[in-house]
């Protein structure tokens, strides 16, 4: 029927009309697209695990990779609990760290108001300080612009409520790689991150003990400071209870964390363990020196007194301020 209608019309009006025809399938191309492109959107939102389009309005959070910590330290072993980088105090220079990694890892990123999820107990005006207090109101994007918190609400849970699942249970470094396996393969035991806070982001204790004299010394004596988990541990597999392996006669080198008889904490875990699930508070680290540990040698070493003696090496949470 349309080949005999076509022959009654004239030849521009056959023109016109493929043109028509053209001009629709074009439009709806078009329509199809951007609808792929915001159900894409859509999708990332909702926590599909696919990353929007990375870019410096997003970029707002990340776990300090070691690398990045070897590199601005100047050492291999890290900065350990001093963490003023040149600055009048730790939470200044602790800022500063995590402002220039952000803007290693993204041009212009470094524009942004950087802060470390740090708690201290005298701040340089002499008040205490609580992590959760200094990272804004969110809401907070890795550098693949997947959802890490939108409120200080959903922050301040054991895992940040409604962060993308893929990120969920291992917090990412700033190029977005989840910290637990930083060269995007092999995992090491590294989930040890300084905050000196409570299990909801407040200062753990008004003791400078657990912040290494408020992120200003690296000696390993001078306190044992509480770190969160970037991943969580799996119940206790693997850790030394009370003697040596069977029939050396050997002590443990964890019993002054778990008593002779392995109950120097509650239910048998070491002294100052809480929710190793947590990512701001799990358990007290056994020193303020540098150091880093990858491999899984059970808690923190009383004989180790490193910030990474349980597996770690000193890494910090860095959040940007909303703007």
């Amino acid at each position: 029927m349309l080949h005999v209608q076509l022959h009654n019309v004239s030849r521009f009006s056959i023109a016109a009309f493929v043109a028509c025809i053209a001009c629709s399938k074009s439009s709806d191309v078009s329509h199809n697209a951007a609808s792929s492109s915001a159900g894409a959107r859509a999708a990332n939102a909702a926590g599909s695990g696919a990353p929007s389009e990375p870019g410096e309005a997003d970029f707002s959070f990340f776990v300090t990779s070691l690398a990045a910590m070897q590199r601005l330290s100047g050492s291999q072993s890290g900065f350990g609990g001093d963490l003023r980088f040149g600055q009048a105090d730790g939470l200044a220079g602790a800022d500063e760290i995590c402002r220039q990694i952000a803007e290693d890892s993204l041009a212009g990123a470094g524009k942004k108001t950087w802060r470390a999820f740090l708690s201290v107990t005298k701040d340089a005006s002499g008040s205490p300080v609580n992590a959760i207090d200094r990272v804004g109101e969110g809401p907070w994007y890795d550098r693949l612009g997947r959802l890490i918190a939108l409120n200080t609400t959903d922050l301040a849970q054991t895992r940040p409520s409604g962060a993308d699942p893929v990120i969920l249970n291992d917090l990412p470094n700033e190029d977005g790689v989840p910290n637990h396996a930083p060269d995007g393969a092999n995992q090491v035991d590294n989930h040890d991150i300084l905050t000196g806070s409570s299990a909801t982001g407040t200062l753990y204790k008004d003791d400078w003990s657990v912040t290494c004299h408020d992120w200003t010394s690296a000696v390993g004596a001078d306190g044992k400071p509480r770190v969160g988990h970037s991943w969580p541990r799996s119940g206790f597999g693997g850790f030394p209870m009370g003697a040596g392996s069977a029939g050396s006669g050997a002590a443990s080198p964890f019993a002054a964390f778990f008593g002779a008889s392995g109950s120097g904490g509650s239910r048998g875990f070491p002294a100052g363990f809480g929710d190793t699930a947590n990512w701001m508070s799990a358990l007290d680290e056994a020193g303020c020196a540098p150091g880093v540990s990858l491999v899984e040698m059970g808690p923190p070493n009383a004989r180790n007194p490193t910030v990474g003696s349980g597996g770690g090496y000193g890494g910090i949470y860095c959040f940007a301020l909303a703007h």
